[in-house]
């Protein structure tokens, strides 16, 4: 298991903000549940369950024309760059999606009972993560570290179901993932993720919240 370092900056057990919006969501168990400093301070520890990078968009045209052949494009790691995206990504550097580069989605919001299989090379979300509340941050600076150092993201919007998740996940897809399809972020710094557990942090919370 990757170790991590820990600052007084990081997540404060009983913040009930972070409380609200963790609340809902148990992170992973046993040696993935948290880290405790000096009995106060409370790194939250989530898994990156996948990571998905696509060079091409190849859910073109109308659902109703049927799904084009979709290759496994989950990868174990993927560097980040700063205002651009995940290199290799169909939307890195694009001016167009400076705002929603990278997709972040919660796999508890993932609907098992439309596909036991449903997983990133459905949703086509990049990023699968398991233990926060992702859909709750839009507006929220957060920060993920696997390892190698924290990578910061603007949480800018949500990611809103398309028609296509009935046809790439599976009927009622589309219904069952409103309020939880993730969310577009832009990166504010370099980097690198990698699937496994993650030390995530919220560097700076919506504004109007407490």
């Amino acid at each position: 298991m990757r170790s991590f370092a820990i600052s007084s900056s990081l997540v404060r057990a009983g913040d009930p903000y972070l409380t609200r919006h963790f609340g809902r969501f148990r992170p992973p168990v046993g040696r993935m549940s948290g880290i405790r400093v000096n009995g106060m301070t409370q790194a939250r520890v989530v898994e990156v369950v996948q990571l998905l990078v696509s060079p091409a968009h190849l859910l073109a045209g109308r659902p109703s024309d049927g799904l084009p052949s979709v290759p496994d494009e989950r990868v174990p790691r993927v560097a980040v760059r700063r205002g651009l995206g995940l290199v290799g990504d169909r939307y890195f550097g694009r001016p167009a999606h400076r705002d929603a580069s990278v997709t972040l989605m919660a796999a508890e919001r993932l609907p098992p009972a439309v596909s036991a299989s449903v997983d990133l090379r459905h949703t086509r979300r990049n990023v699968l993560l398991r233990g926060v509340d992702v859909d709750a941050l839009v507006g929220a600076t957060i920060s993920l570290d696997c390892g190698e150092g924290p990578v910061e993201f603007a949480v800018n919007r949500p990611a809103r179901p398309c028609a296509w998740m009935d046809v790439t996940v599976g009927p009622g897809a589309q219904r069952a993932l409103r309020g939880g399809g993730g969310v577009r972020c832009t990166p504010l710094s370099d980097g690198v993720l990698a699937v496994g557990p993650a030390e995530f942090r919220v560097v700076s919370a919506p504004e109007g919240t407490a």
